[in-house]
C-alpha cells in the first residue's frame, strides 16, 4: 500500500493509467474536464485516460451526476450515472483489476491542487473480488 496526499495524486496515478493493459474502472463523486487547460493536472489525468482508450483499454466509469457524460462518451469512455436515489460518494480507480486507488480525491482542480486530500494505492490480490463486485454492481444499477 502507498499513501498519497494532495498534489501527489496525479503524479502517482497517471503513470498507472499509462501502464494499464486491459481495463480501467472509475467511480467518482465529482469529475471535471478542463478542455482549455491541457497543462492542469486533472486534464493530464483525463488525457491519460484518452490515451488508454486509444491503446484499446476498456475504460468504464460510474458518476454521481450526468454533467460529464457527453464528454466522456465522445472520447470513448463507457460512462453512466448511478441510477439510484442514494448519493454516490465513492472515489476510486481500479486498473487492470490489480491496482486500487481509493480515498478522498475527487477528479477536480481543488482536489488535485488545494484541498487536504488523502488516498491509497493498493495492490489487489486475485482473491479480492469484492472490489470488482462493488464496481460491477454500481455500473449495472
Amino acid at each position: 500500500m502507498e499513501f498519497i496526499t494532495g498534489k501527489e495524486y496525479p503524479k502517482k496515478v497517471i503513470p498507472l493509467i499509462d501502464g494499464a493493459k486491459t481495463n480501467i474502472e472509475i467511480v467518482s463523486y465529482d469529475w471535471r474536464w478542463y478542455r482549455d487547460q491541457v497543462g492542469h493536472p486533472v486534464q493530464q489525468f483525463n488525457t491519460a485516460l484518452v490515451r488508454a482508450v486509444h491503446r484499446g483499454v476498456l475504460v468504464r466509469a460510474v458518476l454521481n451526476t450526468a454533467l460529464l457524460l457527453p464528454v466522456l462518451k465522445k472520447v470513448g469512455v463507457h460512462a453512466r450515472i448511478l441510477r439510484d436515489k442514494r448519493t454516490l460518494h465513492t472515489k476510486m480507480v481500479i486498473i487492470d483489476k490489480k491496482i486500487l486507488v481509493i480515498g478522498s480525491h475527487n477528479l477536480t482542480r481543488n482536489a488535485f491542487a488545494t484541498n487536504l486530500e488523502a488516498s491509497c494505492i493498493i495492490d489487489l490480490d486475485d482473491d479480492n473480488n469484492r472490489v470488482h463486485e462493488y464496481f460491477e454492481n454500481l455500473f449495472n444499477i
